[in-house]
C-alpha cells in the first residue's frame, strides 16, 4: 500500500480549498487519475495569467517552477501554452484560479 494521494484528490482537495479562501478555481483539463502532473494558471484579472507547473524540490516534495520566469503572459498566450503542454501529455491536469494577487493555494514551494 502506498501512504500517496492519487493527482484526482489532490486536485479536487485543493479546488475546495480555494472555494473556502473565496477564490474561483476550475479544472480546465483532468488528466490521468492517479499520476497526471499539473499546470496551474494564475489569472490575475487584468493584467495577465502566470503559470506554474508541478515538480519535485531536492527532498522530493512537491514545488511549482514557474514557466517563463513567472512572467505575466496574457491569456491567449498562457492558453496557447496549455494546449501545446495537454497535447504533449494528455494525462496533465489544468487547474484555472483566479486571484487579482496571484497567490498558488497549492502546497509547495515556488522555485
Amino acid at each position: 500500500m502506498t501512504d500517496r494521494l492519487s493527482t484526482e484528490l489532490f486536485v479536487q482537495g485543493h479546488v475546495r480549498q480555494c472555494f473556502s479562501l473565496g477564490l474561483t478555481a476550475v479544472v480546465a483539463h483532468k488528466g490521468d487519475a492517479w499520476g497526471g502532473a499539473i499546470l496551474i494558471k494564475l489569472n490575475l484579472l487584468g493584467p495577465g495569467c502566470k503559470l506554474l507547473t508541478q515538480t519535485r524540490d531536492e527532498e522530493g516534495e512537491i514545488a511549482w517552477l514557474p514557466v517563463q520566469s513567472g512572467a505575466l503572459m496574457n491569456e491567449a498566450d498562457a492558453d496557447s501554452y496549455i494546449a501545446r503542454s495537454v497535447q504533449r501529455d494528455p494525462d496533465l491536469w489544468v487547474v484555472e484560479i483566479e486571484d487579482r494577487t496571484g497567490r498558488n493555494p497549492f502546497p509547495g514551494k515556488i522555485l
